[in-house]
């Protein structure tokens, strides 16, 4: 079975938002990280769930929705999957994956 490996980056982006909704609503931030996470752990069973991000070269980068929030991940091999980021739909993609 793949495993999910959450980068720095992505942890930092989470906390980010989990931090930013809890200005507003503690209940609802717990919940909207807690099905972050619930969507990324689909990728243990359909690694290929996401649409491949055409903005990038070098390497393959796939993303997943949740709400307006964008999940990026990297298929490292058949036994892992690097979650990168999540971005709000706003957020200009190609400016955070380098």
């Amino acid at each position: 079975m793949v495993e999910i490996y959450w980068t720095e980056e992505a942890k930092t982006r989470l906390k980010s938002i989990h931090a930013y909704i809890t200005q507003d609503n503690r209940v609802a931030a717990k919940n909207v990280v807690k099905s972050i996470q619930k969507k990324a752990r689909l990728l243990k069973q359909f690694p290929k769930l996401g649409a491949v991000y055409p903005d990038m070269t070098d390497r393959e980068i796939r993303i997943i929705y949740y709400t307006h929030y964008r999940i990026a991940y990297m298929i490292v091999n058949e036994k892992r999957i690097d979650i990168v980021g999540v971005f709000h739909g706003a957020m200009e993609l190609k400016n955070y994956l380098r």
